[in-house]
């Protein structure tokens, strides 16, 4: 049995995958996830796991290089982009529109669905390299 970090086996899989530059999508259980990119389906309920708490953990394992955001985060669900600024301290955040945020999610190489209900609570993931 593995002892830390991602227990999702589908998760820990993808992200021991990933190289340079892949892009790897924490999304809202709203967010439109398109039929060719593979779903991480996280979400229990309404809330659980939060789109914070996946991040965590998710950051634990994936050297990110940058992310993107929409830009309607920070107007829409400011508190939660208050909250987002400290765990992506030395990364690059990319703002982008919704719509422009959900043409990029066709290029990663996953979306994870966590239980969040909290409007645009959704990033992109840019791996990076360790050395």
């Amino acid at each position: 049995m593995k002892k830390i970090g991602t227990l999702n086996q589908c998760l820990s899989e993808v992200i021991a995958g990933m190289g340079h530059g892949d892009m790897l999508v924490i999304g809202d259980c709203g967010l439109p996830i398109p039929k060719t990119v593979r779903r991480i389906d996280l979400a229990l309920t309404a809330g659980v796991p939060t789109f914070l708490q996946t991040l965590l953990v998710v950051k634990e394992e994936l050297q990110v290089e940058s992310a993107v955001i929409a830009s309607e985060m920070i107007e829409k669900s400011s508190e939660l982009y208050q909250q987002l600024q400290p765990l992506m301290e030395n990364v690059t955040i990319e703002m982008v529109s919704h719509d422009e945020f959900k043409k990029i999610t066709q290029q990663a190489v996953a979306v994870v669905r966590t239980g969040e209900c909290t409007p645009y609570a959704n990033i992109i993931l840019k791996s990076g390299v360790i050395f």
